[in-house]
Order: C-alpha cells, then structure tokens, then sequence
C-alpha cells in the first residue's frame, strides 16, 4: 500500500519518484533504524553501522553491473555538475590534445563549457542546426586516437534521446554522464574508464553522486588539486573525506536491494522500462499527430518522453486536467517547453497504462477520435 497515492503518478524529470517499499522503509528510518536505535538523520557519518551502509551500496552496485576489480565506486557531493569539472581537471589540464565532447542536448552544452576551462576541446559532433532533434549514427563520427579521452551523455532528459550503443575507441579512455538513466539497464562498465550519475532520477534522492572510476585514472590524475576535487583523495577517505550525505547514501543502498531482490536485476529492470516506454511511445504514435514526440524515433529515450500538442492553448489545458487528474511532473523542460513524461525505475507500468489512458481521453474530448 502507497503511504502516498500521488507518489505512483509522480512523472518528474527529477527529482523522479522512488519504489513504495524503499519509501516505507525511509519512513520508518527516520525515526529510528532498527539495528541502532537512532534516526537515519542524525547518524554519524564516522560510525561502523555507515562504513557497512556504504561497502553495501558499492557491493550491491558491483553486482548489479559486474563491475571490473580495478573500478572505485564513489559517493560525492555537488551533483553531475562537479563533475563537468573534476573530469576536465584530473584528465585534460595540461593536455595538448583536445578531449572529445559529444554536443547532443540541454546537458551535453553545459558539460562543454566547463571543459573548455580546463584544456583543449574538439566538439566531434552537434545536433544544435537541427534542435537537438537526433543523435549521431556511426557514419558521421570519426574518434581520433590521440584524444586524452571523449565525453557523452547517454539520455538527454529535457530533449528525450538516449543512445542505444557504446561510443568511441577501445584506446582511448570513455568518460560517460549516465545521470538519468544509470541502474535503469544493463551497462558493459568496463569500456569506460569513468562514469558518474546524480541520484535523483532512478537511484536515490539529491545529494550523492555516484561515480565508477578505473584505477588507472585515479593514480595518473594530477597530484596538485584541492583535496575535495581529487579523485585520489576522495578513494583515500572511502567517500568520507568530508561529511557524506548519510541519508541519500542510505537510500541508494535501499534502491539497490529493490533492484537486486524485488526486481531481479538490470535485465528485468529494462524489459519493465521498454514496456513502459513502448506504451507510451505508442499512444503518441496513434494519435494521428495530436501528439508530437520532440525527437527522431530511432533515438528516443526509456526514461524521457518529451512530445507537442497541435498549441500552446492545448497544452496548456492538457497540463491543467491532468494535474487535476492526479499527474504530476509532466510539464517540459523550460528549455523547450511541451509535455515531458519520465518514467524512470520506480514508475510503474501500471502508472503509465493510466497515464497512456488520459492522453486517449484527453485527445478524443478534443477532437471527437
């Protein structure tokens, strides 16, 4: 039983909704956590009961993709956005070759900007012409073997594109913000020598970003950066450098029990995306174009669907009914405005079939088909 109903309908971009059973054991956390009598929130970050919650999280994360021995998996602060830095800072300072950045939406722009401050940059491909309206096929790429390493987002939530394959060399090191749709299906991690993904979409609240970071990178970074913005010392202090976010650290470790014992993996946990996906993506595909998907099919995205009505005036009142419906979060990005639905992991299918149902209602009270 939901603690709150209007939490199954939650279709934010982010923060997205979490699984009901991770939602009630967070309840009873904060009160008091079982095996030490204290609530979640006032919990020392130096205590044994957090050093077994964070060597959980890192194993459950381990199992869920088959992570490489040779990967550390750190829990820091400052969102996605630290990491558009501290990337840049420990692989491209002092570079004479230009890093490779994928430009290929909302995100990918911001990432790009902050690596320029660090080193050289080459942007190998952008969809800005074309709106951010697809993403690039294997023809138009050409990697160049002498790049410290490349850079891409894999789903661009406000434009709703998601790659469906791996980008780049074998030589040259991957650096990948999976931010949206990191744990939302299998990943092969070890082709990439760095990822990092913020919790606040599929894998737990704002607060704790996570990031997989080979070994390699981690002993070859520069030796002179501020302590908080080097990975070295970050690995050195096991994510406890400075005080963790104790309470989002937790709950990932709850996301990632559900994903592991309730959900049965990554496999599972993408068939359920795809068939939510699909649903969607169908009613829009059938509405003999009252609505609009944003972007190329080939390239649209599991966890975002972003898609027009005909106006402005539709949209709007679409918004209004469905809000009064019980939907929430279905408002598109300022960016480029519309409808957005994101349908991350604790979205269920039974919340998009509704969802799928109001838009049919919504369509025939307008036009009579």
């Amino acid at each position: 039983m939901s603690l709150n109903p209007n939490n199954t309908l939650n279709f934010s971009g982010g923060p997205g909704a979490l699984p009901d059973v991770v939602l009630n054991q967070v309840q009873q956390a904060i009160i008091n956590v079982p095996e030490v009598g204290l609530s979640i929130l006032g919990i020392s970050h130096r205590s044994a009961w957090f050093e077994n919650v964070v060597r959980e999280t890192e194993n459950n994360i381990r199992t869920l993709l088959g992570l490489p021995a040779d990967y550390h998996i750190l829990f820091l602060q400052g969102g996605a956005t630290q990491q558009f830095s501290m990337v840049p800072m420990t692989m491209l300072r002092g570079k004479k070759h230009p890093a490779e950045y994928f430009d290929t939406g909302y995100w990918s722009r911001k990432v790009i900007t902050e690596a320029m401050r660090e080193g050289p940059v080459r942007v190998i491909w952008s969809g800005e012409k074309e709106g951010y309206r697809r993403l690039p096929t294997d023809e138009e790429l050409d990697f160049s073997p002498d790049a410290p390493y490349i850079h891409y987002v894999s789903n661009e939530t406000v434009e709703g594109l998601q790659f469906d394959r791996v980008l780049g060399r074998d030589d040259v090191p991957r650096v990948c913000d999976m931010s949206s749709d990191f744990l939302s299906k299998p990943c092969d991690a070890g082709k990439f020598s760095l990822i990092y993904a913020h919790a606040q979409k599929n894998i737990g609240p704002a607060g704790v970003t996570i990031v997989l970071v080979r070994d390699s990178v981690v002993q070859n970074g520069p030796t002179n950066l501020p302590a908080f913005l080097d990975y070295r010392r970050q690995v050195e202090a096991h994510s406890n450098l400075n005080t963790p976010p104790v309470f989002a650290i937790y709950v990932v470790m709850l996301v990632t029990r559900w994903l592991l014992n309730d959900i049965g993996g990554l496999e599972n946990m993408a068939r359920i995306n795809q068939q939510k996906s699909a649903l969607l993506y169908s009613t829009i595909d059938n509405s003999d174009g009252f609505y609009r998907n944003w972007g190329d099919a080939a390239f649209r995205s599991d966890m975002n669907a972003a898609f027009t009505l005909p106006t402005a005036a539709l949209e709007d009142k679409f918004l209004q009914e469905a809000e009064l419906a019980g939907f929430s979060g279905l408002t598109g990005h300022r960016a480029i405005g519309g409808i957005r639905a994101s349908i991350y992991n604790a979205l269920t299918l039974g919340a998009v079939e509704k969802l799928s149902n109001f838009m049919e209602d919504f369509r025939f009270k307008q036009h009579g088909k």
